[in-house]
């Protein structure tokens, strides 16, 4: 019998973005096969509603999923504004809670929690008064050194007790449990399950056409990320690119994403002579168009000033991919330092960014295709991580011999 499963994700998926959080909804479709799932997700809304709150519910699917967003601006009067709109999320959350015990016709066994903080204390509240366990997932980078100290004393507080008396804690990557740990925020029972790429979708050109990489797309760098230059620093991309085209007149640089930054960094392409010659803004793309994008390229680029466990790191891996990044977060989990899968070079030091580059481009036949990918679908794909996720459910639900209490009490 599968267990029943409750997913409160911070991110998810919604009306106003449907990549954001797209990562929690890959995990949830990796362990959708091993358990009897359902989603509740509350966020802010961007726009207008006819009242206070207002739900999008799909409950026919293979994963019900309600969707609630809630009013920005309550009220007239700011610091009011504030306290209800928290009142109104965990509204929404309990009101998802009901529905969905009322759709099963039971509890969950299990709630699990994406990213703290709200959710987790949500469903801390359902541990306390139907005794039900939860296991919190985190994928946030707020927890690494560059960004640990926007935490609130209260934030801290709150996240070491939610996450201490969870049934579980696991994170994406080795990285964000030990930065998790130094703040203490720890769990006696810990798993480290990578993030998912849809191996069917991400592959090599060679499985879709049934040819090799050309001159064509010899000399093509892709890079695919949110324009946050704090986080992602493509500017120091935009420069590097600039000194190697002289040398390699026919290198482009495909980006696709957007974010806050997207107008300045243009500016910066265009201030460089780079911009629609050698760097082309590609705007969002889907899924299936980022694989196209990867299949065409011959190196994926990150200059990263942090991070935890990119996806699109993975979905290059699957597309037989190199590539070049920064040795920051769980980076370094992806990319072993003897070199067979990429690349790593330190963050902000643009001269050891255009030597790689210029190694890769020199010597594309150091990286195998077919290597890259198998690593990929041992590791990522959406079989390996729901299975990953199954043992480890199956861990927390198994009934502790009599006497012993719970790990995580």
């Amino acid at each position: 019998m599968k267990p029943r499963v409750l997913m409160l994700p911070k991110w998810y998926p919604h009306r106003y973005d449907d990549q954001d959080g797209d990562f929690v909804a890959r995990h949830v479709a990796a362990i959708a096969p091993h358990a009897q799932v359902a989603v509740v997700f509350a966020a802010v809304a961007r726009g207008p509603l006819p009242g206070l709150t207002v739900c999008e519910d799909d409950l026919s699917g293979p994963v019900p999923t309600l969707r609630y967003y809630y009013r920005a601006r309550p009220t007239g009067l700011a610091p009011l504004n504030k306290l209800l709109k928290l009142g109104l999320y965990f509204w929404c959350l309990a009101r998802g809670y009901r529905r969905v015990v009322r759709h099963w016709g039971l509890p969950p066994q299990l709630v699990h929690v994406h990213v703290l903080l709200r959710t987790g204390l949500f469903a801390r509240a359902l541990h306390l008064t139907r005794n039900i366990p939860y296991l919190v997932t985190e994928h946030w980078t707020l927890y690494l050194p560059p960004n640990a100290g926007r935490i609130s004393n209260l934030r801290r507080w709150l996240s070491r007790h939610v996450i201490g008396r969870a049934a579980a804690l696991h994170t994406v990557s080795l990285n964000l449990r030990q930065a998790m740990q130094e703040l203490g925020m720890g769990n006696q029972r810990t798993a480290v399950i990578p993030n998912v790429v849809d191996t069917q979708l991400f592959k090599p050109a060679s499985l879709v056409r049934g040819t090799k990489t050309t001159g064509a797309t010899s000399q093509r760098l892709l890079h695919v990320a949110a324009f946050n230059e704090q986080a992602k620093n493509l500017s120091g991309i935009l420069r590097v690119l600039a000194r190697l085209v002289g040398r390699w007149p026919g290198l482009t640089l495909r980006i696709a994403g957007y974010g806050p930054h997207e107008r300045e960094l243009q500016q910066l392409a265009a201030e460089l002579g780079l911009l629609n010659k050698h760097v082309f803004f590609l705007g969002k793309l889907t899924q299936a168009q980022v694989a196209d994008e990867m299949q065409q390229a011959a190196c994926f680029v990150l200059f990263s000033n942090y991070e935890n466990l990119p996806c699109v790191l993975i979905e290059a891996q699957a597309s037989g991919l190199p590539a070049v990044a920064t040795a920051v977060g769980g980076v370094p989990e992806l990319l072993p330092p003897d070199g067979t899968r990429g690349l790593l070079v330190p963050a902000q030091d643009e001269a050891a960014l255009e030597q790689a580059l210029s190694t890769v481009l020199r010597h594309p036949e150091r990286f195998r295709a077919e290597q890259l990918r198998h690593y990929a679908v041992a590791h990522f794909s959406y079989a390996e991580v729901g299975r990953q996720f199954a043992e480890l459910y199956s861990t927390i639900l198994r009934p502790a011999p009599a006497g012993q209490q719970p790990a995580s009490q």
